[in-house]
């Protein structure tokens, strides 16, 4: 379990699905909503937008395989296989999401979810999606935060520490044109400092691929909204202006002066943007 001053931590649970013991949280009601957050990252990334979107609707927010204060199997990171174990996990408790909004990695799962035709969201919201493989050596990384735990002496030295300090994930945070408060910096210094967190933040990294998910993209029809920080230096703007050219119902919401982590630099903007659109595609 998260420690006390986590966000939300009154409604954390842990609820075992095979092969994981996943960290769950669930608030509101109405039609459901499965938020997912980005590598590197768990499910406090929500927190600033999370609460108001609960005013509306059944929001559930999970911890990614290995992420957080899910444990799990280092065999099972793929993204076909996390979509299905997201997959797995919702049935059995009951959810029925209207809409997946994913974040980063979280926007490629939630892809991947229409694309295998489990669930069957009918809306599909993306915020500064990670949807492209990177180039060159850094080829098979995420951005931002998983992208520097893969630095193996950068990576000890944070384990070392037990808890990296604010200055220091300031500083990977600013590298992808992201400026985070004090508050919101902290969460992600207690992650970097747990062993298991950044051991399953690797694990994925290391077998992930979108190879396949880019070449099912053309056959979501399922309406989408992109929301993409201009000044994210992660995941450019380009990527999220192919994707929503690929889908053939799909739109792109810009946000200026914003970067890669929107939701917690702009929580304003993408509530809006996510009300907006779910207002214009209610639930049936």
């Amino acid at each position: 379990m998260p420690p006390e001053d986590w966000p939300g931590r009154a409604l954390s649970r842990i609820i075992q699905s095979a092969p994981h013991r996943w960290h769950v949280q669930v608030k509101g009601t109405g039609p459901d909503l499965l938020l997912l957050h980005g590598a590197g990252g768990s499910l406090h990334s929500w927190f600033r937008v999370a609460p108001d979107l609960a005013k509306r609707y059944r929001v559930i927010t999970i911890d990614l395989p290995g992420h957080g204060f899910t444990h799990s199997p280092r065999g099972r990171a793929r993204l076909s296989n996390v979509a299905a174990d997201i997959a797995k996990l919702a049935q059995a408790e009951g959810w029925h999401p209207h809409a997946v909004i994913g974040h980063s990695a979280g926007g490629a799962i939630a892809l991947q979810i229409a694309a295998d035709h489990i669930l069957r969201p009918e809306r599909l919201v993306i915020v500064n999606g990670a949807l492209e493989n990177f180039k060159g050596h850094a080829g098979w990384m995420f951005p931002l935060l998983a992208k520097m735990l893969a630095l193996n002496p950068f990576t000890g030295f944070m384990i070392s520490q037990g808890s990296a300090s604010r200055s220091q994930v300031r500083s990977i945070m600013r590298s992808a044109g992201t400026d985070l408060d004090d508050e919101a910096l902290g969460y992600y210094a207690q992650l970097i400092g747990r062993r298991r967190h950044v051991d399953g933040t690797l694990a994925m990294m290391a077998q992930w691929s979108l190879d396949d998910l880019a070449r099912t993209m053309p056959s979501i029809g399922v309406p989408t909204l992109f929301i993409h920080g201009e000044k994210d230096a992660a995941v450019p703007i380009t990527v999220a202006e192919r994707a929503a050219a690929v889908l053939p119902n799909a739109r792109l919401d810009r946000l200026q002066d914003v970067g890669h982590l929107a939701q917690e630099e702009a929580p304003e903007a993408v509530l809006q943007a996510i009300d907006g659109f779910l207002t214009l595609h209610p639930a049936q």
